[in-house]
C-alpha cells in the first residue's frame, strides 16, 4: 500500500484521480476499488492508501482506502 491524496473525484461519474508521490501520473480510481462502508465516494485533498497497477492505459488503482482528514 501507498499513500496518496485525491485529486478530484466526481460522485455523477463514479471515478477520480489521485496523485502518488513518485509517480508521475496520476492514478485511475473507480468507485469500485473503494474500501468503505455506505455509498463509496471520495473527497478533493483526502488522504488515502492504495494498490496500483500500471498498464499501457497508464496507472489504474485495485483498491483504495480512504483515511480520515484527521490522520
Amino acid at each position: 500500500m501507498v499513500a496518496g491524496r485525491v485529486k478530484w473525484f466526481s460522485d455523477v461519474k463514479g471515478f477520480g484521480f489521485i496523485i502518488v508521490d513518485g509517480e508521475p501520473e496520476d492514478v485511475f480510481v473507480h468507485f469500485r476499488v473503494i474500501e468503505m462502508a455506505g455509498r463509496k465516494t471520495l473527497v478533493n485533498d483526502q488522504k488515502v492508501e492504495l494498490e496500483y497497477e500500471r498498464t499501457e492505459k497508464g496507472p489504474f488503482a485495485t483498491k483504495v482506502i480512504p483515511l480520515n482528514k484527521e490522520e
